[in-house]
């Protein structure tokens, strides 16, 4: 049964588009299993860049079935401005499937979202104020909407109004803002129903069944495992389950049909939005790699906070997801540094720690202990093997895999689909 599993290994935008599109040609099916617009994926096909939020990397490859699994939350008015957008573009998007009991994002979830980032304040999570964790709360507390909702319009109205009641109170009383009427949200999901119909299906049996016919499904995850709402960097974290047990909930396959799992790392490390970062650069260096490695959120907009390497937590994303390779993305940002250097573990008062303290206080004091590899100058584009890089370059990809604890089986060395080192086969 060769299901793959490709997830971010840091904080998410590692580069798991160029990853996920890479194996699109030899995948059957590609699959969103967890998260929404809130994750964002550049894939550069040739001298076209395509910014995807909702919809699966191999959307753009024609011969794989995309599918929104029920793990995902799905703002409608975001997906058909994404497929409208494709569309234009001439990718075709009708072999899409999203499961039925992926829950909807509706536009009150956005408004408390929203409303509460700003009553925060200073206390603010940092989310995209898309709606994405106010959706997974009422999926929790049972008063969600699923997709398959829209097809009867008694149920649909009676979980609107039941979801509003606290929600307008909420609303009125603490945000002093205006309540929402339930028919006006009603009325706006159903105008949705006709044209998503098409895409839903039972994806849970689709998934399994291919599976049984010895179909290759790769289940791709949106941020990264530091962001995971369990093992993440709490309360800094998304709503869902990004790391690779996530695949199996938000996809509804069990995990003994996952064969292999893969963490994508990039050879530096970023993050958006709030909560601790141990390597972060506030120097040139910083600015550097912001610069160069185009370090702006493709859904957010917002300017990724960088640093370097932290091989403290890779080692500790391989033992989150058990990890069975890593595929290192953006190693042509390095060129041109004498010297790299890598954080090989922290420091917490006064003592060395070798891995990823659970305590969120002890992270959020953890000071890099560094390492500094010899750097190189080399254009590093247009290599097509390993032994094509420079010798520093290789002693630096090297050296991350004995740090991070799995083999790296491919190397991007530039944003473009043929600038990839491929070491040893995935599939």
């Amino acid at each position: 049964m060769p299901a793959l599993v490709l997830l971010g290994a840091q904080w998410g935008d590692e580069g798991k588009g160029k990853a996920t599109d890479l194996l699109g040609g030899s995948v059957d099916y590609v699959v969103r299993y967890q998260g929404g617009n809130n994750a964002g994926h550049t894939v550069v096909v040739g001298d076209q860049k395509y910014a995807l939020h909702l919809l699966p990397s191999g959307i753009l490859t024609p011969e794989c079935t995309p599918v929104i699994g029920n793990g995902v939350v799905v703002d409608p008015s975001v997906l058909f401005s994404e497929l409208n957008g494709l569309n234009e573009r001439g990718v075709d998007t009708s072999k899409l499937l999203i499961s039925g009991n992926a829950h909807l994002i509706t536009s009150y979830n956005v408004t408390v979202d929203k409303v509460t980032e700003r009553f925060l304040g200073k206390r603010k999570i940092g989310t995209t104020g898309r709606g994405i964790g106010p959706t997974y709360a009422d999926k929790i507390n049972r008063v969600g909407i699923r997709i398959q909702d829209l097809y009867d319009e008694s149920i649909l109205t009676q979980k609107v109004e039941a979801a509003l009641e606290v929600k307008n109170q909420l609303l009125t009383k603490l945000y002093n803002r205006r309540a929402i009427e339930a028919g006006q949200v009603v009325e706006e999901l159903l105008s949705y129903a006709d044209r998503l119909k098409p895409y839903v299906a039972d994806t849970v049996l689709v998934l399994n069944q291919a599976l049984e016919q010895n179909k290759v499904v790769l289940f791709e995850g949106g941020q990264g495992t530091l962001l995971d709402i369990d093992h993440g960097t709490y309360p800094f974290v998304t709503s869902s389950n990004p790391t690779a047990g996530g695949a199996c909930t938000g996809a509804g396959v069990g995990p003994t049909k996952i064969s292999r799992v893969i963490g994508i790392l990039k050879a530096y490390t970023t993050r958006v939005g709030s909560g601790p970062f141990p390597t972060e650069l506030f120097d040139e260096d910083g600015a550097a790699l912001r610069r160069i490695g185009g370090e702006r959120g493709v859904t957010t907009g917002r300017d990724r906070r960088c640093g370097w390497f932290d091989a403290v937590i890779a080692r500790y994303a391989t033992r989150v997801n058990g990890l069975t390779d890593f595929f290192l993305t953006k190693l042509d940002v390095l060129t041109g540094w004498e010297e790299i250097p890598v954080c090989v573990a922290y420091e917490i008062d006064g003592k060395r720690v070798e891995e990823l303290p659970y305590s969120q206080t002890d992270f959020h004091h953890a000071k890099p202990v560094y390492e500094t590899l010899p750097g190189w100058s080399e254009d590093i584009t247009k290599a097509k093997t390993f032994a094509d890089l420079p010798k520093n370059a290789q002693a630096y990809v090297k050296a991350l895999e004995d740090m991070s604890g799995a083999p790296i089986s491919a190397i991007g060395v530039g944003p473009g689909r043929d600038e990839t080192i491929e070491i040893n086969s995935f599939i």
